[in-house]
């Protein structure tokens, strides 16, 4: 096993704690879940059974509604690659849904844009 800073580097309590929440398992590729991905419960899931306590928090997390994935990860204060597979997994069994990314803003033409400023002046609101 290699661990980060190469052999007989200190390994922090934040690497050792990581491995375990993950089972040692790799980390998600940045395509699978981008940090501004929102996600939420799935209607009528059950919580995973023998779910670890990050998980558990997750589902309550997400049980308000949707939340980025950076979001999930500042909350539990966990690295975002860890959120992310942790995401990934329950995503992955059918607990989670995420929203699908808008579609890029489309450039509108600067003599529409005047229109409607100026047809915003001449209501004269405040």
């Amino acid at each position: 096993m290699t661990w980060p800073g190469g052999e007989g580097a200190p390994v922090t309590s934040d690497f050792v704690r990581s491995y375990v929440i993950t089972g040692g398992r790799r980390l998600p590729s940045d395509d699978d879940l981008a940090l501004h991905t929102l996600v939420c419960l799935a209607p009528d899931r059950a919580q995973p059974l023998g779910a670890g306590p990050e998980v558990r928090a997750i589902w309550e997390l997400c049980s308000g509604g949707y939340l980025s994935v950076a979001e999930v990860a500042g909350h539990l204060g966990l690295p975002v690659g860890v959120a992310r597979l942790l995401l990934t997994d329950l995503f992955e069994q059918g607990h989670l849904l995420r929203r699908a990314e808008p579609a890029p803003a489309q450039h509108v033409p600067r003599a529409i844009l005047e229109k409607v400023l100026h047809g915003l002046e001449t209501l004269n609101i405040g």
